[in-house]
């Protein structure tokens, strides 16, 4: 019989399954909405249970479309979103709502742990305090101390889906080692939960969870769990990972040296090093476990980077306001779905730009600065004159996630100064533009890869599940043999990279200037 593995991405807005056979042939993919909460300004929040339930409903659909028998699935894993937490009492069920990394309602715990204890917090979690589990759980401690009594332990979406599909107990809660650099709490080199940051803090360690690998089989399918999926009783569950860690997986970034760009809403920029960073100088990095044992990825990210080209193509590109009157009216069409031009058209016209777009510059930070966590930041374009045009508006935002990129690069270099870049494998939508490739390799001075296949996610993670379940032994051979060109690379040019350094400096000096403008 012809062996399947499923693997789910539990993501923030949407849950997308997918079920391969075991020579990475996709056979059925599924998607659905996973709705967001927002019960008061500044709180986003979602239903735990729908994580779940997103998830049966995609792991129905492949099964029941692609008419596999559900006894040929071997193995089922999940990742999830990694920086917000959700939690569970004795029984494994939801005590809280999940506390999405969207939320801000933990931004004074973040502010003094980065005043108070940030040197030790970056220092063993490679992650400088940001906007993620622990100051979410003092947030909960401290603000909510009858909702904090009921919480038997906090975990992720993944883990609360898995170990409800096998009726865990929370004596038996995990979360992966891919996930903990996000928990501000955890030794990260050890594998193990910090006693020195959590009596600190004064977080009480049976709140959270074991920590296992992804491949840790944490339990089997039970019956109810069967009906609910659509999969057979038994089916053994794998602890899964983080999302991030499930795309460069999927992506092959099994080798040190190799860069991972997600151009989805959020812009991220992943290295691949066999070294652990702490950025305890400039609190920008973040260094992930790798699935892969022995590598480690540090990354830095802007929250809504590649939302802020689609801001730009809702707000100025699509009929936008015309005159009337000497003054402004909203124009009829700007709502029509045909009025906005193509992003290629848009980008397109953005690549006919100058290099540099003529000296004006875009800070990206719409929603506030993650790495390093300034979150009074907000976005802004500087220098533009009578002679700048709507293509050099929007060349802006794209050199300007470059100019990020290329800053986190140079911290990178400051830690590991011999660090040989190879490539950059880009995932996301916006990695399907050959021009914006183009931006960022000549900014980079890294040639840019597209892959052949589109869903990284949910092939990590089914590949975690094969590795669970001994289909597959070595997962670095298995993720490079997958992880196909989609065509030659993208070279940057070496005289356009030499016009970029000095605006790469003058970006990194205006941000600075503008945190001082933001500043409380």
């Amino acid at each position: 019989m012809i062996k399947y593995l499923v693997g789910v991405d539990l993501g923030t807005s949407s849950t997308k399954a997918a079920l391969y056979r075991t020579d990475g042939t996709l056979v059925a993919e599924a998607a659905a909405d996973v709705p967001l909460l927002y019960p008061r300004p500044g709180v986003v929040e979602q239903d735990t249970d729908d994580f779940y339930r997103t998830a049966a409903e995609t792991v129905g659909r492949c099964l029941r479309e692609s008419g596999v028998d559900p006894r040929a699935v071997a193995a089922i894993a999940f990742d999830s979103q990694m920086a917000g937490i959700g939690s569970i009492d004795a029984e494994y069920r939801p005590a809280t709502r999940f506390d999405s990394w969207l939320d801000m309602r933990c931004q004074p715990y973040i502010a003094w742990l980065n005043d108070h204890h940030a040197d030790l917090i970056t220092r063993l979690t490679g992650c400088a305090p940001t906007c993620d589990h622990g100051p979410k759980i003092l947030w909960w401690m401290h603000e909510r101390p009858d909702d904090f009594a009921r919480i038997a332990k906090f975990l992720t979406p993944s883990a609360y889906v898995a170990g409800r599909m096998a009726g865990l107990r929370a004596d038996r809660a995990f979360m992966d080692y891919t996930f903990i650099h996000f928990s501000g709490l955890c030794d990260n080199r050890a594998g193990t939960w910090s006693a020195a940051i959590c009596d600190t803090l004064g977080v009480p360690m049976d709140v959270l969870p074991e920590i296992v690998e992804p491949w840790r089989v944490i339990g089997e399918v039970t019956d109810g769990a069967a009906r609910d999926f659509g999969l057979a009783p038994g089916t053994p569950i794998a602890a899964g990972c983080g999302d991030t860690a499930a795309n460069a997986l999927g992506a092959g970034i099994v080798r040190p040296g190799q860069l991972f760009d997600v151009a989805g809403t959020a812009s991220v920029l992943a290295g691949c090093t066999d070294t652990f960073v702490a950025d305890t100088t400039h609190r920008a990095l973040l260094t992930m476990r790798s699935v892969i044992p022995g590598l480690w990825n540090p990354l830095a990210y802007i929250a809504g980077g590649g939302q802020a080209v689609r801001w730009f193509r809702d707000e100025f590109e699509s009929g936008g306001w015309q005159m009337a009157g000497g003054g402004f009216e909203e124009s009829p069409a700007r709502h029509s779905p045909h009025a906005t031009r193509h992003y290629d058209d848009m980008i397109a016209e953005a690549a006919s730009v100058p290099p540099g777009s003529d000296g004006l510059f875009f800070s990206p930070h719409l929603g506030g600065r993650i790495c390093p966590a300034t979150p009074e930041m907000r976005g802004a374009w500087l220098g533009f004159s009578w002679g700048h045009t709507r293509a050099h508006f929007l060349r802006a935002i794209l050199e300007s996630i470059a100019y990020e990129y290329a800053w986190y690069l140079r911290v990178l270099g400051e830690y590991i100064p011999n660090l040989e870049l190879t490539e950059t494998r880009a995932v996301g939508g916006g990695a399907r533009s050959d021009a914006w490739n183009q931006i960022k390799a000549d900014v980079l001075g890294v040639p840019y890869q597209r892959l052949a296949r589109d869903e990284f996610g949910t092939w990590g993670a089914a590949m975690i599940a094969g590795k669970a379940v001994g289909i597959y032994d070595d997962l670095a051979a298995v993720a490079a043999a997958h992880a196909r060109p989609a065509g030659p690379p993208i070279r940057p040019s070496a005289e356009t990279h030499a016009r970029y350094r000095p605006l790469v400096d003058r970006h990194v000096r205006l941000q600075e200037q503008l945190v001082s403008i933001y500043a409380p």
